[in-house]
């Protein structure tokens, strides 16, 4: 209505009982003068219109109760009159543009309800505090500067949003607001929380995520009643942030370990080395770590602190995958890195993720005597998007290798270049993000109704909740760029002034407290007593079980009730593995990371003359068990599949027993390298082989598609199908390891599946799936992950019933890539009956939405005569979250 529509009907005035009225997503620009005839008017929404003003008929609705104004964004001020709806309950006032509040607002005393979010407010009234029913508030998105006093002053608020403003304070009376239950404070600029806070025993939601809050108040375990948590973007030292992310019971367990023993300081930090495989990290690695006269012969370390931890003098082998080992860089300071050495070999992708985590310095190595500008991505662009999608704003130092093989002037082009070509990537993956966030408040500056109207429109159909979601995604992308500290570092092991620049470098970078506040963080003295228990040298199995961690703790003071809370923390800081909340797993304390990392590796081992010699390498083995074992090796390499007995063979030494292997499968499964193929339900296997298959392995193998492609049901008869297909795109990059992880996660949701190198076909129930991942085919075309299903119109809830649980699980894991940017779409099924090449695609977010009333049909734009069934793109029930969504 309005704008070039018919306006409201004047006799609308006419209709003296009416009590409610919606206007909302409309286009009006004005309301007639005699809506103020509707006295018994209660409730009223003209939310998201054209109204240039508060308009005056409004405000002879004497009786109004409830009023929704947001989202006319030209509305600018509210008249001095508000104040004669004295019945007024409810008032929403979202993004209509007020730059300040009357004083005649204070007045409306009956006000429980009031949203003010997404203006530009700098202050409230001097007289606020008279609303002493509100208990709701939101000042979310506005120009706050202070936390305003009048706010205090509410006894009854229940609810007070402060997002996305500019304080600095919280007023230590805080407390005062005995009632509050919810409390959001995130992005604003807050260093400290007043000791009060931790008396607002009510709060059961606390949001403090993108601030600058280093430290807790003690007693912050009082809150007990917080069940909605954030955090993170904070730089968190006391407790430090591995124990905060966990929520307020690990907080509360933190500050009383505290109070039982001495703060402890121990700087810490991990260092992870990267770069392609012949770039020179083990070299460098070593010459950072004689420099410290910690000599190393180039095939074993010596005894000292650059051992491999828990491995006294274990012989080290060149290019073995992944390496890990402590380096006191400062023994002065008692400065210690935890070394990770990345191989640089893509058989690694799926397990090499695990290692990139927050609060580490990462260094990326690359070969400057072999470089070259055309292969700039291959061995420099494409590690920066790789870490940047899974560490947002990590420390990136760039160090160039074998600079002794280069001439001064090559030297200097080719560090120029690096550092030219970086800036380039940044800033294009920037501009990109930028104009998505354009596109979105283009989007947002549409009426919701115009984006419904046509399925042209950008992000049709999308909801402004899911839009300024988005946006605030692009925006966390934005603004968590890699710090890359330039320029890029030449190194040869020749020359002793560069080593001793670079270890300089990579000392004042650790202690830089606002780059690593983490390398400050303080420790109860018994958590770190038990990490070094954890750690002895005599601790050489591969695990231990609870019983024998808890008697470790008992030695570091920690009584069993207080050990889950430690080894949490060691779990979350990368110390050891410990999964609390696994049912079998819990029962085991996996600290020895290098012989795990070990067991790791042999799983990306693609190289058959290594793995046989493992194999073989007992001498009782007859000429007739060899040739089945090369058989077994030729299948793990072509289709990933491997018997347990002979995965048992090929981690000798590492494990003893049955129990042994069947805890370290157990482990592989929960990482998401492998799944038994013929596990039961239910009942055990009677002696048969349990097989397991390790999908990064998978090559040559072909699923099994006639059933999909021909579209036929048990009886062999053809039916007519609709095909439902999510589609997931990644620009930037695709997770290395992602669709070899996401086919394990996905196994206990399907049966009768079939795998190939590429895509799954698979069965839920009796309804057919397939997962489908097709790399880039050029520069400018992106990665695509796709899940689809097909049933007739009528049984298409079946096929959404089918691909709902496995849209989830991929959901659950691209969490674990928070700087990732990917888009999420619903493919148009009449486009794919016609086998287009180039299918129309709907918003992934309509998936969280959801089904609009009375519409039954969309337009297919790339074929306006062809309609869609809405059943087909919007799912029976909407899903929790929008799949786009961090």
């Amino acid at each position: 209505l309005g704008a070039e529509g018919p306006g409201l009907p004047p006799r609308l005035a006419e209709l003296g009982r009416l009590e409610e009225l919606d206007l909302s997503f409309n286009r009006l620009r004005r309301l007639p003068e005699g809506l103020g005839r509707l006295r018994h008017l209660r409730a009223l929404d003209v939310d998201h219109n054209l109204l240039p003003s508060f308009p005056a008929p409004l405000l002879e609705l004497v009786a109004l109760e409830e009023l929704d104004c947001s989202g006319n964004r030209h509305l600018g001020a509210l008249p001095e009159g508000i104040a004669t709806l004295r019945r007024l309950k409810i008032l929403w006032l979202s993004g209509t543009g007020l730059a300040a509040l009357p004083e005649s607002l204070c007045q409306l005393s009956a006000l429980e309800s009031l949203m003010l979010d997404g203006n530009r407010l700098r202050a409230l009234p001097a007289g606020f505090g008279s609303l002493q029913r509100l208990k709701m508030l939101n000042l979310s998105s506005n120009l706050l500067g202070e936390f305003p006093a009048a706010i205090l002053a509410l006894p009854s608020l229940e609810e007070l949003y402060l997002s996305r403003n500019q304080l600095t304070l919280l007023p230590p009376r805080l407390c005062q607001l005995h009632q509050l239950r919810t409390l959001w404070l995130d992005n604003n600029r807050i260093r400290y929380l007043p000791d009060s806070i931790v008396l607002l025993h009510s709060l059961e939601e606390l949001v403090l995520q993108g601030n600058q809050i280093a430290i807790l108040p003690e007693g912050f375990g009082q809150l007990s009643r917080v069940t909605l948590w954030k955090i993170k973007d904070n730089p968190l030292i006391q407790p430090p942030y591995e124990v905060c992310m966990k929520g307020i019971p690990y907080i509360a367990a933190y500050q009383q370990e505290l109070a039982h023993s001495q703060p402890a300081l121990k700087p810490r930090l991990k260092l992870v080395l990267m770069g392609l495989k012949d770039a020179g990290k083990t070299l460098l690695r070593r010459c950072l770590m004689e420099e410290d006269g910690q000599r190393e012969d180039m095939g074993s370390l010596e005894a000292g602190s650059t051992q491999p931890r828990g491995f006294p003098g274990q012989q080290q082998d060149i290019g073995r995958g992944i390496e890990v080992m402590d380096w006191t860089a400062d023994a002065e300071r008692g400065l210690t890195f935890i070394v990770y050495e990345l191989a640089g070999d893509p058989s690694y992708d799926v397990i090499q993720s695990f290692f990139l985590s927050p609060g580490a310095l990462y260094v990326l190595v690359v070969n400057l005597s072999a470089y070259v500008p055309q292969h700039f991505y291959t061995s420099v662009g494409y590690f920066l998007h790789w870490l940047g999608s899974k560490v947002p704003h990590a420390v990136v130092c760039m160090v160039g290798t074998h600079a002794d093989l280069c001439a001064e002037r090559e030297l200097e082009e080719k560090c120029l270049d690096i550092h030219h070509q970086i800036a380039q990537q940044e800033k294009r993956d920037a501009e990109g993000l930028q104009s998505l966030v354009q596109q979105v408040d283009e989007a947002l500056g549409q009426d919701f109704d115009l984006r419904c109207s046509s399925p042209h429109a950008a992000f049709y159909g999308v909801s402004d909740k899911n839009l300024r979601r988005k946006k605030a995604q692009f925006q966390y992308l934005l603004n968590h760029r890699p710090q890359i500290l330039s320029p890029v570092l030449p190194f040869s092991c020749q020359d002793r002034c560069q080593v001793r620049r670079l270890r300089d470098k990579l000392l004042s970078v650790a202690e830089h407290r606002d780059i690593f506040p983490n390398l400050h963080r303080v420790l109860p003295k018994s958590w770190q007593v038990l990490e070094e228990l954890h750690f002895q040298p005599q601790a050489q199995q591969l695990w231990l079980s609870w019983w024998d961690s808890a008697r470790l703790g008992l030695q570091a003071g920690l009584t069993e009730d207080r050990l889950q809370s430690a080894l949490s923390y060691l779990h979350e800081s990368g110390k050891l593995l410990y999964f609390e909340e696994h049912l079998t797993l819990r029962e085991y304390v996996f600290h020895n990371l290098p012989r795990l990392i070990d067991i790791l590796n042999v799983f990306c081992q693609r190289d058959a003359t290594v793995l046989l010699q493992k194999l073989l390498s007992d001498t009782h083995i007859d000429e007739l068990r060899a040739t089945q074992l090369h058989h077994y090796v030729e299948g793990f390499l072509l289709h990933g599949l491997l018997p347990a007995h002979v995965i048992r063979l090929l981690l000798k030494p590492h494990i003893q027993s049955r129990e042994d292997l069947q805890l370290i499968l157990e482990l592989l499964e929960k990482m998401g390298l492998c799944y038994c193929v013929n596990k039961p339900k239910c009942k055990p296997l009677n002696g048969a082989a349990a097989w397991y298959k390790f999908p990064c392995y998978v090559k040559n193998e072909v699923p099994h598609a006639e059933a999909w492609i021909n579209g036929a049901n048990l009886s062999g008869q053809s039916f007519v199908v609709e095909q439902l297909q999510i589609e997931y795109s990644f620009p930037f990059i695709f997770p290395p390891g992602l669709f070899a992880r996401y086919s394990v996660q996905i196994n206990s949701h399907v049966v009768q599946r079939s795998d190939g190198k590429y895509q799954i076909y698979a069965y839920r129930g009796k309804v057919p799936v397939v997962v489908s991942y097709r790399p880039a085919r050029g520069a400018l075309q992106p990665d695509t992950l796709s899940i689809a299903s097909h049933a007739s119109l009528p049984n298409i809830w079946t096929a959404w019933q089918a691909i709902t649980p496995l849209v989830e699980e991929l959901n659950v894991l691209l969490q674990e890539w928070p700087g990732l940017y990917y888009t999420v779409h619903v493919l148009c099924s009449k486009c794919l009956k016609r086998g287009s090449p180039n299918p129309h695609t709907f918003p992934g977010e309509l998936l969280s939405q959801p089904r609009p009333e009375g519409l039954t049909e969309i337009i297919c734009p790339k074929n306006g005569s062809e309609r869609v069934n809405v059943a087909l793109v919007y799912p029976p029930t909407p899903t929790v979250i929008s799949p786009c969504s961090k």
